[in-house]
């Protein structure tokens, strides 16, 4: 067994010790990822080895909280792949429009910068006061983040350029005040949303919603939970509902890539079928 074969070992046991511990199941999230991320951790909690490491986030709950960010990938920007908000504008918004009240579920919302996009898309379509936006993600610091609404300044000319892109009508700075190195997007964009922890490996559908927007969540899970929370956006869909995947993800060769098809294949924009 070499050293990256006995790496791996070591972090399945990790992984079964931290869903024995603390119900938190990693344990079908992609190992190529975890172990560079895991790396990452032993250095900053200062353990030579992973059995150090499991020591402490098994004894020290508060470590663990700590190393949440080393278990889930926290990166992201306002409306990043702008075509596929366009697409949503172009293939979703009017058949959303035909429903008197509607609810979309964003799964893996990390720190919260899609579920603001998706909010300002919805008020520019003047859909969103009719609208219930579900933001889910297993990690409560992400959470906290994204309810939040807060952004560092310096990525604003990203999420501007990003904005215009995905087909803005106005200027992104029409829904945040600034101030102090940081900007808080307005707070009536937040009314409609609804910010709860849940887990794709081990929770249940909690309601039904026209559309699940999940990018780049399922290219860190292992084959077993992908086809896992495919299955889970499938029951919580309407007849007809959408489904957006990240840039790199596809339902192609899926336990339920027949239960779908593609509504703008190239910016994963899906419809349920059945």
């Amino acid at each position: 067994m070499n050293e990256t074969e006995l790496f791996d070992l070591e972090l399945k046991v990790l992984l079964e010790a931290v869903y024995q511990r603390y119900h938190y199941d990693f344990r079908d999230y992609a190992l190529a990822s975890l172990r560079r991320r895991m790396r990452h951790a032993m250095a900053r909690f200062d353990c030579p080895t992973m059995g150090a490491l499991q020591h402490r986030l098994l004894h020290e709950p508060d470590t663990f909280a700590q190393a949440m960010q080393y278990f889930t990938v926290q990166v992201s920007e306002m409306f990043r792949d702008p075509p596929y908000f366009r697409v949503l504008r172009e293939h979703a918004v009017p058949v959303l429009r035909t429903y008197p009240s509607i609810k979309l579920w964003i799964a893996g919302c990390s720190t919260g910068e899609e579920v603001w996009s998706l909010a300002i898309l919805l008020h520019e379509e003047g859909l969103l006061d009719r609208a219930i936006i579900y933001a889910t993600d297993i990690n409560p610091e992400a959470l906290q983040a994204a309810e939040s609404g807060a952004f560092a300044l310096d990525r604003l000319a990203q999420f501007s350029r990003n904005y215009l892109a995905a087909g803005g009508t106005g200027s992104l700075s029409d829904y945040y005040s600034s101030g102090y190195g940081s900007v808080v997007f307005d707070r009536r964009l937040k009314r409609n949303i609804v910010f709860a922890d849940h887990s794709l490996a081990t929770d249940t559908v909690f309601s039904e919603v026209h559309l699940v927007s999940c990018r780049n969540v399922l290219i860190y899970f292992q084959r077993p939970l992908q086809d896992r929370a495919i299955g889970l956006f499938h029951e919580a869909l309407v007849h007809r509902g959408f489904l957006g995947l990240g840039s790199k993800e596809s339902l192609q060769f899926g336990a339920h890539a027949d239960l779908f098809e593609a509504c703008a294949r190239e910016q994963r924009l899906y419809r349920k079928l059945a």
